[in-house]
């Protein structure tokens, strides 16, 4: 296998043997990542467990402690898979799982003003709630570039020139520019990472998706949901909305 197929390949391993389990429910035993309610769950997961060759461990894994390592499993194949394109997108980039608020970053830096009005205005509160500050699961991040890397195979740019003064692409822009705030790096891509979806963790998703749509100002980051669910019409609701299961 090329480079890629073996990280995916590795991808799946790993979460074959660190995530599934074996669940009962009565006489019926079927992979953790199905609706134990729903047959058509239980027997798409079990045909995906065979499909990657899920060797089902025993034992029982919450709820939670699934949740962060399905983001942390998720979160190192994409820094590995991305790294391995480095000569098709170069840059410094970072992958984190830190729950990190867009407000940090170029394109929604705008939203830390109005966070702080939000908190010292109670009516301003109860009208826009806090749902327009978003936490992604999962983000891949680029830095602005420096004199230095911009230079780096031949003279481009003078820091004294007026050419490309206002972009925040440049980290010296940002300095000369901002001077009260820090370097802020871009947001590249929003990944929603859920283990299994009911329809609350379908709703948040979508939440997510349309604020980072109505609320940039600059380009939209790419918006990703990664799930195991086995289930079409729960994965179909991320995008049509509610679904009947």
């Amino acid at each position: 296998m090329k480079k890629l197929a073996t990280l995916r390949a590795d991808y799946h391993n790993q979460i074959g043997s660190r995530l599934v389990r074996s669940s009962e429910k009565g006489e019926i035993t079927y992979p953790n990542f199905a609706d134990g309610g729903s047959q058509t769950s239980i027997e798409i997961a079990r045909h995906i467990s065979t499909a990657l060759e899920f060797n089902a461990a025993a034992g029982r894994i919450d709820g939670q402690t699934a949740g962060r390592l399905f983001e942390t499993l998720t979160c190192d194949f994409i820094a590995s898979a991305f790294s391995a394109l480095a000569h098709l997108r170069p840059g410094r980039w970072e992958y984190q799982t830190a729950q990190t608020t867009i407000s940090k970053f170029v394109q929604y830096q705008h939203l830390d003003a109005l966070v702080s009005r939000v908190k010292t205005d109670l009516n301003l509160a109860a009208a826009l709630g806090h749902g327009y500050i978003v936490t992604p699961d999962i983000v891949i991040v680029r830095q602005p570039v420096t004199e230095d890397e911009i230079n780096d195979r031949e003279a481009l740019i003078a820091s004294d020139e007026s050419i490309a003064g206002l972009t925040p692409f440049r980290v010296r822009n940002q300095q000369t520019n901002h001077r009260e705030s820090p370097v802020r790096s871009f947001l590249h891509a929003s990944i929603s990472c859920k283990w299994t979806i009911r329809s609350d963790r379908s709703q948040n998703t979508r939440t997510e998706a349309l604020n980072l749509i109505r609320n940039r100002k600059g380009p939209l980051p790419h918006i990703v949901a990664v799930t195991a669910e086995p289930l079409p019409m729960r994965i179909a609701s991320l995008a049509l909305g509610a679904c009947r299961t």
